[in-house]
């Protein structure tokens, strides 16, 4: 009896409201010489930094609130290499009381290619009281203005 593995599938909304560049790095390579899994993850994180940046927020105040990544998922399409520019194209969806997701469509700025997708899961939080919050209206309104 065969073993059936279940994949990761990510479907990407239609339209990103943020798009920006990063450089594979020589550290971002592995034993095999191309873009290792770790360093995906943190320049998701990276991309997602610069999207708040872009609207004067951070993760520790967007819109008054806090942010905290509570689950991640990524799916490879293709391999990257050291000195590759990656297209990181950014947007919001699925929103909740508490969060939302964040999708990002990694590609390769020379070739087109497709390298990965990445979701990562967000909800707003206070550190002070180390608490949940709902996500913040001013945040959602600039979110559903730029995907109109």
């Amino acid at each position: 009896m065969g073993f059936i593995m279940q994949r990761i599938k990510i479907d990407l909304p239609q339209k990103f409201i943020f798009t920006t560049e990063i450089s594979v790095r020589v550290y971002d390579v592995n034993f095999a010489g191309h873009l290792s899994n770790d360093s995906i993850l943190s320049m998701v994180h990276e991309a997602r930094i610069l999207f708040l940046k872009n609207w004067g927020y951070s993760e520790v105040d967007t819109c008054g609130a806090g942010i905290i990544m509570f689950d991640a998922a990524l799916q490879y399409k293709s391999q990257g290499y050291h000195g590759d520019i990656l297209l990181f194209e950014v947007t919001v969806d699925n929103f909740i009381k508490n969060g939302c997701d964040f999708f990002f469509k990694i590609t390769n700025k020379a070739t087109g290619k497709e390298i990965a997708r990445a979701k990562t899961g967000i909800a707003f939080f206070d550190y002070q009281s180390n608490k949940l919050v709902s996500v913040p209206e001013k945040f959602r309104f600039l979110i559903d203005s730029l995907k109109n």
